[in-house]
């Protein structure tokens, strides 16, 4: 049995009140493992042209408030 089927045996037996624990956990390690991607992109500039082509289409007038 892989570690993985081991951990998935291990989520389905615990109770209910564990896993939404355990759900919450995984879903903020998620963000946060986006969040630590998404500020090494722009570091390294991967946003660059996409923030330039929002920044031309506000200064040509292409926006509204909302």
């Amino acid at each position: 049995m892989s570690n993985l089927e081991q951990i998935e045996d291990a989520i389905l037996s615990l109770p209910s009140h564990e896993f939404e624990k355990l759900r919450l956990w995984v879903i903020d390690l998620d963000y946060e493992r986006w969040d630590e991607q998404l500020e090494r992109d722009i570091a390294d500039g991967k946003l660059d042209a996409l923030a330039q082509e929002a920044i031309a289409e506000f200064h040509a007038g292409h926006c509204r408030e909302i």
